[in-house]
């Protein structure tokens, strides 16, 4: 079985851990992520992929599970030398053992060869059990419009918490994008596309913008199944309910789900989890011709997470 994951940041790389789990059980198996890079920047002379790095790191069981970010046993020491000589952002911190990799990373870049093939480079250190695609090789950055001007998305994000109230999020190069090699065959191949419970406005939304992603997600013959990423009218993690308010979204599983839509009417998904606090959704879902089910939905551990991935094999069979 041929699994794909769209995921972006810590929500997904905690399921994709999981559908590498569950996948386990079958030895043909293969699991394939689109991850978002709308978080990508520059700073200090270097590109930073946020979301590819914290899978990455989560899959090869070397991340810091307490911060979240970063890996285990990190240090500062250049941070705080950059900070002192006034370079980059004194409120992201960059872990020396992470600078590693986006050092690594850009001086491939900068020899001329595309994301695409900088990510299997980077991830052939560690058996992942999983193929990272980036979603595109262009430089595809959210922007988020506030009352005070637009900032990046990780300005926004993380300096100011996401207290600034957003207005829009803009992904700038989004329309000259082009999905990178082996997203969109490896969608319309998928025997099963699974929509992680990731942020559905910057991390699946990015990802779907990108021109030719969503309409492979709409096209491909496998079973499109999404997770929520809110529990009881709560975000699990992050701030994604300040997102989907910004776009008219209420923190809501159901509403989510109805975002992303059927793909009977033109929408994406055949299946939508949501979770046990949340099963009155289910029958309301069903009618709008999107399969549910609520299942425990908190990913404490690998174990929880693959339960999940489980259960949305089970929805579409």
């Amino acid at each position: 079985m041929n699994i794909v994951v769209l995921a972006g940041g810590v929500g997904g790389s905690r399921f994709l851990r999981g559908v590498r789990a569950a996948a386990g059980q079958d030895p043909d198996a293969r699991v394939t992520a689109v991850v978002n890079t709308g978080d990508d920047m520059w700073l200090a002379g270097l590109r930073i992929t946020p979301d590819l790095d914290t899978i990455l790191y989560t899959l090869a069981g070397i991340n810091d599970e307490q911060r979240g970010w970063g890996r285990i046993g990190e240090t500062e020491r250049v941070s705080a030398e950059l900070q002192a000589w006034g370079v980059g952002w004194p409120w992201f911190t960059l872990g020396d053992l992470d600078l590693g990799a986006h050092i690594t990373r850009t001086a491939w870049l900068r020899e001329g060869m595309p994301l695409s093939r900088v990510v299997p480079r980077l991830a052939a250190r560690w058996p992942l059990g999983v193929e990272l695609l980036p979603a595109t090789d262009q430089e595809v950055e959210t922007h988020v419009v506030t009352d005070d001007g637009e900032l990046h998305f990780q300005e926004w994000w993380t300096r100011y918490r996401a207290q600034l109230p957003a207005r829009a999020f803009v992904q700038h190069g989004v329309e000259d994008a082009v999905a990178a090699p082996g997203v969109l065959d490896a969608i319309t191949g998928a025997d099963l596309v699974l929509l992680a419970p990731s942020n559905p406005v910057v991390s699946i939304g990015t990802i779907l913008g990108i021109p030719g992603i969503a309409d492979a997600v709409r096209g491909t013959r496998a079973r499109v199944v999404g997770v929520s990423p809110i529990i009881g009218g709560a975000v699990v993690r992050g701030m994604a309910d300040a997102c989907l308010t910004a776009i008219g979204v209420q923190t809501d599983a159901a509403a989510v789900a109805l975002h992303y839509g059927a793909r009977r009417d033109g929408g994406l998904l055949d299946g939508w989890l949501v979770d046990e606090v949340d099963a009155a959704a289910v029958d309301p879902l069903r009618a709008a011709g999107i399969a549910s089910a609520a299942v425990p939905l908190w990913m404490r551990d690998e174990a929880t997470s693959a339960a999940i991935a489980t259960a949305a094999l089970s929805l579409v069979e």
